[in-house]
C-alpha cells in the first residue's frame, strides 16, 4: 500500500469514529445548557455553518443562525424550525459595523445576551492550485477582521455562568505558524506570533496590513507569505493567533464570568467554498465546534484542535 493509500485508509477511519463519536448522546450530568441557552452560528445558512446550527439545535438549544444574504438565511432557519428545532433568523454581515451593531442590539433585547458564539463566516476565492491574491483585501477583512469584530461585539454580551461562555473559530491547518510549506518565512516574525505572553493584536495587524501593502505594490510573491492559498492561509493564521491572544486576555476574568475561545479546522469539506472537491463530510466537519462549544466542565481555552484533537500552532 502507498502512501496516498495509506494516508486515505486514516482518513477514512477517522472520519468513521468522528460519526460514532456524534451519535453518543451526552448524560444529565454533563448537559450544561438548556433551550434557554443562546448560540449564534456565522454564515449559517449552507455548508459548515448550517450544520453546525443543526447540530446545536438538535442538541437542545435556542440557534440564532446568521447570514449575510437574508432569502437563503430564512430559508435555512424555516427547513430546521419545521423540523421542531428551536432556531431564529437574523441577518449579519460580519464585515458591516452596522449589521453587528443591530445583531448585538437584537440579542440583547430579545434574549438578554448568548452563551456560544460560533464564528464560522468566511471567504476564499482560491481553488485547486490556484493562488490569486486578487481578492487578499476582501479575504483578509472577512476572515480575520470580520471574525475579530465579532468577537469584540459579542464578549460584553456573554451571560455569566458557572460553566463559562464559549467562542469556537472556524480556521484553517493552512494558517499553522510552522507548517512545513505554508508558513511565514520571517523566523523572527514567526518567533514573535507564536510567543503568547508577548503576542499583540498590534502585531497580528500590523503583519496582515503588511502583506496587503505587498499585495498592492506588487512585492508579496517575494515576501516569505504562505505558499499555497496565500490570502486565505494568511487570514486563518492572523485568526489563530488571535484565538490565542484573546484566550489569554480572557483567562483573567473572574469565575462566573469566564469565556473559553478555541480555534478548529474542519479539514477539506465537500462545500461550495472547496467547489464540492474536499473529503470530509459537513456533518463530520461541525462535530468539532459543536464538540467544543458544549464540552462539560470546560477548561480548554487558547487551543487549536481539528477531530476532537489538539493540534500545534
Amino acid at each position: 500500500m502507498g502512501k496516498k493509500e495509506r494516508a486515505q485508509e486514516r482518513r477514512e477511519k477517522r472520519r468513521q469514529e468522528i460519526s460514532l463519536l456524534r451519535t453518543i448522546p451526552y448524560s444529565d450530568h454533563q448537559r450544561w445548557w438548556s433551550s434557554d441557552s443562546i448560540a449564534v452560528v456565522t454564515g449559517a445558512n449552507r455548508g459548515i455553518g448550517v450544520e453546525i446550527a443543526h447540530q446545536l439545535a438538535s442538541h437542545g438549544l435556542t440557534v440564532l443562525l446568521t447570514s449575510r444574504e437574508t432569502r437563503v438565511g430564512e430559508k435555512a432557519a424555516k427547513v430546521m424550525q419545521e423540523g421542531g428545532l428551536n432556531v431564529v433568523f437574523h441577518q449579519l454581515d460580519i464585515v458591516d459595523p452596522a449589521s453587528i451593531q443591530s445583531l448585538s442590539d437584537w440579542i440583547k433585547e430579545k434574549h438578554g445576551g448568548l452563551d456560544i458564539l460560533i464564528n464560522n463566516a468566511g471567504v476564499n476565492f482560491n481553488f485547486g492550485s490556484d493562488n490569486s491574491v486578487e481578492f487578499a483585501e476582501t479575504v483578509i477583512k472577512t476572515n480575520y477582521f470580520g471574525t475579530k469584530s465579532m468577537v469584540k461585539a459579542m464578549i460584553p454580551l456573554m451571560r455569566p455562568s458557572p460553566f463559562g461562555a464559549r467562542i469556537v473559530n472556524v480556521t484553517s491547518r493552512l494558517g499553522r505558524l510552522n507548517g512545513r510549506r505554508n508558513r511565514i518565512a520571517n523566523v523572527s516574525l514567526r518567533q514573535q506570533l507564536e510567543d503568547v505572553n508577548s503576542l499583540s493584536e498590534e502585531l497580528i495587524d500590523n503583519t496582515v496590513n503588511t502583506f496587503l501593502g505587498q499585495v498592492k505594490d506588487g512585492t508579496w510573491i517575494s515576501g516569505g507569505w504562505p505558499q499555497v492559498f496565500t490570502d486565505y492561509s494568511l487570514s486563518k493564521l492572523a485568526a489563530n493567533a488571535y484565538t490565542r491572544l484573546m484566550a489569554r486576555i480572557l483567562s483573567d476574568r473572574p469565575e462566573g464570568h469566564k469565556i473559553y475561545m478555541n480555534c478548529y479546522c474542519p479539514g477539506w469539506v465537500k462545500t461550495a467554498m472547496t467547489e464540492w472537491a474536499g473529503h470530509t463530510s459537513p456533518e463530520d466537519a461541525a462535530d468539532t465546534a459543536v464538540w467544543l462549544a458544549l464540552l462539560p466542565d470546560q477548561v480548554v481555552s487558547g487551543k487549536f484542535f481539528a477531530e476532537r484533537r489538539e493540534i500545534n500552532f
